[in-house]
């Protein structure tokens, strides 16, 4: 009887089972000698329950139990070439069709009985691994699956908390790499506080044969991601996957709950959101929250949940503060906030292009069009132009100005500018290898570092030029890819002076 009374008032006071437990539940626990309340609240009761699983960033809706319930969850593994970048595709191993593979939901002491479905056009095998199993290799030695079978084992949902899963299938490493990882939630027995919006966020690095952004279909590099030297670094497994109009959204006075996890399969996530702070987060998804919070770590095969509430509207930047990954790897997604102003928080003007580089559009619809064309070979001057200035709101004009007119002393005009006009060709050069130190155009002393562009490939910069060169008065024309693709081959010119 001591025991009893024991367990019955750990799971009061620990908060574990508080609203959602009844006796028989506090009976079934288990608690260790840290006091700690395992979830094996006694058999499953009522009918079985189909998981709904929902696609990224979506989440499913909470379980809303007060019991334990057996709970079939389906998954199957589908590999399909989809887009990882503008104009480049990838061939994607994924759970369910989608990278992160689909969200799952259940409460803790549920019995889970898992489908493994290998889809009969796949052509390698599969497994799954959870995180949030209790026993050898998390399920992945009851889930191999050849293409055209079906595997299935059953789990007790024991600890609470936010889980990746993943395939564990040799090798390893490629499976992951390939986009198969995903979240199961196993919700505490009373449940989530409420919130206005939950969202499903996963970073993963992805290592492919051909340069960032480099056009076509990408092959998986074995050796790049043996050396840990990812092409991408993505959200939800693609460049721009959660900007413009597929941006997350919410309203200003609200709470927002991210679910974040990281694929890996090599690279930790600094994750942080430019201008919010984190009120709680459950930091690698353990049970007991930290509160306001700026960066959260978040290691490879792991997950955390931040929760903040919205006070001013406003593009909120997410992105892994590797800062790198961010703006030139990929790692960047949009929270659109819609409200009232407040100027007593927040009173100065948003630039989105200072953080959103080339997301800052709402959506790339020109440039899409534009490498559908070139790859069609029908793409016109008109075409570029439409491109190159989606791109350059996003790279150039947070120095050279939206008007083009460049700020004072600093950084030089392209609206009429004689060096333009004098050689159309000269900005490749600028572009590919950067200028540095004392110039003048158009009569006016200038004195700034502009990089490389290194990041721009062949295609962008030439319509980013071609954009340049029909605007704000200057002489018109065209620069095709080939012709940035041949100063590119060349060597680098002597100290290059002037824009």
């Amino acid at each position: 009887m001591n025991r009893l009374v024991l367990a019955l008032a750990v799971v009061i006071l620990s908060g574990a089972a508080c609203r959602a437990t009844n006796a028989a539940d506090a009976q079934a626990a288990t608690v260790d000698s840290n006091n700690y309340v395992h979830g094996d609240f006694g058999p499953p009761r009522g009918d079985p329950i189909h998981a709904v699983l929902t696609n990224p960033p979506n989440v499913p809706a909470p379980t809303f139990r007060n019991y334990p319930a057996k709970v079939i969850v389906e998954l199957e593994v589908i590999e399909k070439e989809m887009p990882i970048s503008e104009g480049v595709t990838y061939t994607f191993w994924t759970f369910g069709g989608t990278v992160p593979g689909k969200f799952i939901r259940v409460r803790q002491g549920d019995t889970v009985e898992l489908h493994l479905k290998n889809n009969p056009n796949n052509k390698m095998p599969h497994n799954i691994d959870l995180h949030g199993v209790t026993g050898p290799g998390g399920g992945a030695a009851s889930t191999f699956t050849a293409p055209g079978h079906e595997s299935q084992f059953t789990f007790k949902a024991l600890n609470q908390g936010i889980y990746v899963y993943h395939c564990a299938t040799a090798p390893v490493g490629m499976h992951i790499a390939n986009g198969m990882y995903g979240l199961i939630l196993i919700e505490p027995p009373e449940g989530l506080p409420p919130v206005d919006h939950e969202y499903y966020v996963m970073q993963g690095d992805f290592y492919t044969t051909g340069k960032y952004r480099e056009k076509g279909l990408q092959p998986f590099d074995m050796e790049k991601a043996i050396d840990e030297k990812p092409t991408y670094v993505l959200f939800n497994g693609a460049e721009g996957s959660l900007t413009g109009d597929k941006a997350l959204t919410a309203k200003t006075g609200q709470t927002v709950r991210i679910f974040v996890g990281n694929g890996g399969p090599n690279l930790v996530s600094s994750f942080h959101i430019i201008g919010e702070i984190f009120d709680r987060v459950q930091q690698e998804g353990g049970t007991h929250p930290q509160e306001n919070v700026q960066t959260t770590l978040i290691p490879s095969g792991g997950a955390a949940i931040v929760q903040f509430h919205t006070e001013v509207p406003g593009s909120y930047v997410l992105v892994d503060h590797s800062i790198f990954r961010a703006f030139n790897k990929g790692a960047l997604a949009i929270l659109r906030v819609d409200g009232p102003e407040n100027k007593t928080i927040y009173s100065g003007k948003e630039v989105d292009s200072v953080y959103l580089g080339d997301r800052s559009e709402p959506n790339l619809a020109a440039v899409t069009h534009a490498t559908k064309a070139a790859t069609a070979g029908n793409l016109t001057k008109d075409d570029q132009i439409k491109a190159g200035q989606q791109l350059f709101t996003g790279t150039c004009s947070v120095c050279h100005q939206v008007n083009g007119e460049g700020l004072p002393g600093v950084f030089p005009p392209l609206a009429k500018s004689r060096i333009i006009a004098a050689d159309p060709k000269r900005p490749i050069q600028i572009l590919l290898h950067g200028l540095t130190g004392k110039v003048v155009v158009n009569g006016k002393d200038y004195n700034s570092v502009m990089p490389p562009m290194s990041q721009l490939n062949d295609d962008e910069m030439a319509n980013i030029i071609t954009f340049v060169l029909n605007s704000w008065g200057n002489p018109g024309g065209r620069i095709t890819t080939e012709e940035v693709a041949k100063a590119r081959a060349e060597p680098a010119p002597a100290a290059a002076a002037g824009h």
